[in-house]
């Protein structure tokens, strides 16, 4: 297999930056769940927290745990999923901040703090709408009550109120921000004082002001990942800072052998609509096979030829939010299917 994504740190950094300037003075959180959207937990964190970062994302107990094994003490990590009471005991050892939508689990959490050497540190998740979790808002003064009462007690530390929104129009996300408002007032009232309010992800976080509060979750934008239907990477500032690519194998008339497939993650509907680079320029996708593909022939093409499936276009490829409009799709889910046996390649220019 030829297959590689390449991975470029300077664009990382530069996007970075990028966001964080966008944002100021709220704090940037770098999300990097699902191994850093594919492009590997390990180098993204470590490159990220040597440019500044110092809040990271990271989903759930266990990539909390590995995130914190590559950057240090120093950051802090935020995960809001935890399934199991040893996911709690791991994210205590492992200091992180846990997102908390649910009564009971708050009570689990503050049991097992108990043992713990400090409190907990909480950031307290209201249901503003999407229902992907958190407490709703009818339940939510009697939950920040007794949030505030296991706080007295010296269990949890209160450092944050959060939720999601939808993004999917501003008038969702307006009547999102009334609740998440509300629910701040109800905690204040409680006798809560959180220092982190975050309610904004990438396309809030840069269109939307008045949604960056203390601190703004951005995944996609950090990577270069523009939202679909959304403006370009280069009318926001940002670079695609992966490149799918893969070999020529084999070289016909009309087209040539291209050895990358579905196996690799390569969506099969994308055949005869996407648009490849070659050392030529753009060529169609004729077909995606299961572990090689099909592409229109260039004069001149030879084994051994690179032709980028998607990257930040300098041979002509569209980026993974252009491959996923053309399936109805986000770019997310281009990045996250690249199989993770496909070898990433990292540069630091």
């Amino acid at each position: 297999m030829t297959a590689r994504l390449h991975v470029d740190l300077a664009a990382l950094r530069s996007n970075i930056a990028r966001v964080r300037s966008t944002v100021a003075p709220a704090e940037l959180m770098l999300v990097v769940k699902d191994d850093a959207y594919g492009h590997g937990l390990e180098h993204v964190v470590q490159t990220a927290a040597a440019a500044g970062v110092t809040w990271f994302g990271a989903f759930d107990a266990r990539t909390g745990a590995a995130v914190r094994a590559a950057v240090g003490p120093g950051p802090r990590i935020f995960a809001w999923i935890a399934a199991s009471r040893a996911d709690l005991e791991s994210a205590i050892a492992a200091r992180l901040d846990l997102g908390v939508g649910d009564p009971g689990l708050l009570e689990e959490l503050a049991e097992v703090a108990a043992g713990a050497d400090e409190p907990a540190r909480v950031h307290l998740k209201i249901d503003t709408g999407l229902h992907r979790n958190g407490v709703r808002p009818e339940r939510w003064p009697e939950f920040v009550a007794r949030a505030a009462e296991l706080q007295a007690a010296g269990l949890i530390d209160v450092v944050g109120v959060w939720s999601h929104i939808a993004e999917a129009s501003d008038a969702e996300d307006d009547d999102a921000r009334r609740v998440y408002e509300e629910a701040l007032a109800q905690a204040e009232a409680a006798g809560l004082r959180p220092s982190m309010r975050h309610l904004a992800a990438s396309a809030a976080s840069f269109a939307r002001p008045e949604f960056r509060y203390d601190m703004v979750r951005v995944g996609a934008f950090c990577y270069g990942i523009r939202s679909a239907g959304g403006p370009s990477a280069a009318d926001l500032g940002l670079i695609p800072a992966a490149r799918l690519e893969a070999d020529v194998v084999g070289v016909g008339a009309e087209s040539v052998t291209v050895d990358i497939g579905a196996l690799d993650g390569l969506p099969t509907s994308l055949g005869h609509r996407a648009v490849v680079g070659t050392p030529a320029g753009p060529r169609l996708l004729v077909a995606v096979g299961a572990a090689e593909s099909l592409v229109q022939a260039w004069p001149g093409a030879a084994v051994g030829d690179v032709v980028s499936v998607y990257g930040p276009g300098a041979r002509g490829e569209g980026t993974a939010t252009d491959l996923a409009e053309l399936i109805g799709t986000i770019g997310e889910e281009i990045a996250l299917r690249v199989s993770p046996l496909v070898p990433r390649e990292y540069s630091s220019r």
